[in-house]
């Protein structure tokens, strides 16, 4: 059983809507710059626990927040640091964006992530953390968390160990003179003053490490978007706000004393609120390493996207058990690799097996395209790659005769589209290994006598007649015995002549591919 269905089927049978009618679904991701691809196996868990539900017919909304509230802690590298180092400490809605198109630096990021949900078939409804506090929804909330701020603190200590001054409150505020939230602390909250039925807060703009505050010092009635609380009191109090019935996370987050675990007793000893069914989830990696979304080129979720797909990214994001960490790794043969697993699904639905096969590689296809879906058949990626880089080479023939008949106009389609995807990875992220350049001229290097041997032997054979690569391939193979020869010797001196290189794709079905008339003359000279 797949992991989704087996959580889908815990929930629908151990729990109930808290509202009595729609289970609600929540996750976030902070936009602080390009979301990395690791953000995505939040949205695939959480987005296909919600398909789930509804193939069971009951009533979800899947509500993703676009964290838009938090402050600007660092300038990523691929942006102009003079021009954002000033900004830094601010709330993120008040930092421009790097395209005037755009309202704000959070409205930028955010569009360029949510368009990757668009692709990979996920479409929640979209808030902003500063509509949900400026809209007031969250000030009871902070007046509860600002009362009982004694208790948060011992909940802190006691669950996590991080211990906190007296006169900690769980909130920051946005400094009304340099608009900086980062650099400002609370402390002595009153409960109720003339300034706002909610109380106010002291606060100080003194600085936090190398980002400075202006000084100034003030109260303030933290509600209404003045103020935001504490990450792990925000979680809690947001789990209220929305009524919230499922929400995971990564495992980071669901340690014991981790963020989780802290919210956990929050929510239920200060907001009295049962929290939320859990999904603790593993990483996604990108090449073994868990990047930022400042660093790492092909790290962001734009990024893997472009690399595959709606389908074959489906597979990157929701193939693996979620006990299981992702790693892929654009510039390694994770890409190929993906499409092979992507494939062998497809080969396991059109042989019958009617078990994971089946099911997983119709959750990788969009919601809207399960109906009626079939398995069509695919030229392998490696092979599409290759020929791509052979201009002697017709893309469609090649796959004809691969598939042993004429493809049908949707074949054609997929083939089309493997061919864009290999070209873009072959210009981005492939390794050397991928790539391929048939040489003109013959290169210049020694080949030993037992080679020559070999390759003298195949001339006669490859000249005699014309040749499949099934033919060639089989040949090839009974000239390690015959000659004989080490397999790395023998392909190592067929990959020289015509790539100048020590590896490269299935000898025989390369040869088969090349003009004859030319392979017959390329092995007569290196035998000479």
């Amino acid at each position: 059983m797949l992991w989704a269905d087996r959580i889908a089927g815990e929930i629908r049978d151990t729990r109930r809507p808290r509202n009595g009618k729609t289970f609600i679904i929540r996750d976030e991701k902070t936009l602080s710059g390009r979301v990395h691809v690791g953000s995505m196996r939040g949205v695939a868990i959480h987005g296909l626990i919600s398909e789930m539900l509804s193939e069971y017919d009951i009533a979800n909304e899947f509500r993703f927040e676009l964290s838009d509230f938090d402050p600007f802690d660092s300038v990523p590298n691929y942006l102009d640091a003079e021009k954002f180092r000033k900004h830094l400490g601010k709330p993120l809605y008040t930092v421009p964006s790097p395209d005037p198109a755009f309202s704000n630096y959070a409205e930028y990021f955010g569009a360029e992530f949510i368009e990757v949900h668009e692709k990979a078939g996920f479409s929640p409804r979209y808030y902003r953390a500063t509509e949900l506090y400026q809209s007031g929804k969250m000030d009871s909330l902070i007046k509860i968390a600002l009362k009982r701020a004694s208790d948060i603190r011992k909940i802190l200590k006691e669950v996590s160990g991080s211990e906190k001054e007296e006169s900690w409150l769980p909130i920051s505020v946005v400094c009304e003179k340099c608009g900086k939230m980062m650099t400002t602390s609370a402390h002595d909250f009153y409960p109720s003053t003339s300034l706002g039925a909610g109380g106010t807060v002291a606060y100080t703009c003194d600085g936090n490490g190398e980002i400075k505050g202006c000084g100034y010092s003030g109260r303030v009635a933290p509600f209404s978007g003045a103020g935001k609380l504490f990450w792990k009191v925000d979680w809690a109090a947001k789990w209220v706000a929305h009524g919230v019935d499922i929400e995971g996370g990564g495992k980071d987050h669901s340690t014991r004393g981790g963020s989780r675990d802290v919210a956990n007793h929050i929510a239920r000893e200060i907001f009295n609120y049962e929290p939320p069914f859990d999904i603790p989830y593993e990483f996604f990696l990108v090449g073994g390493k868990k990047m930022s979304s400042s660093k790492g080129r092909g790290s962001s979720a734009k990024d893997m996207c472009d690399l595959f797909p709606p389908e074959v990214f489906r597979l990157a994001l929701i193939g693996k058990d979620i006990r299981e960490q992702i790693d892929v790794d654009p510039s390694g043969e994770s890409v190929p690799k993906l499409y092979d697993w992507y494939d062998e699904l497809a080969n396991g639905v059109r042989e019958g097996k009617a078990d994971d096969y089946s099911r997983l590689y119709a959750l990788c296809e969009l919601p809207q395209n399960r109906a009626g879906l079939s398995a069509l058949w695919e030229m392998r990626f490696r092979e599409v790659a290759f020929i791509v880089q052979m201009p002697h080479l017709e893309l469609r023939k090649e796959a004809r005769k691969t598939k042993g008949s004429e493809l049908t106009e949707d074949e054609i389609q997929k083939l089309e589209e493997r061919a864009r995807y290999a070209k873009f990875w072959l210009s981005t992220y492939a390794p050397e290994e991928f790539k391929y350049e048939l040489q003109e001229e013959m290169p210049s290097f020694e080949l030993s006598g037992v080679q020559k041997n070999a390759l003298s032997t195949f001339t006669d054979f490859f000249q005699d007649a014309e040749r499949t690569g099934e033919e060639l391939h089989l040949r090839l193979h009974e000239l390690k015995t015959e000659i004989p020869i080490a397999p790395k010797e023998l392909f190592q001196a067929i990959y020289r002549i015509f790539l100048n290189r020590d590896s490269g794709p299935k000898a025989g079905w390369f040869l088969a591919g090349l003009p004859r008339d030319f392979v017959i003359v390329r092995l007569a000279e290196a035998i000479q």
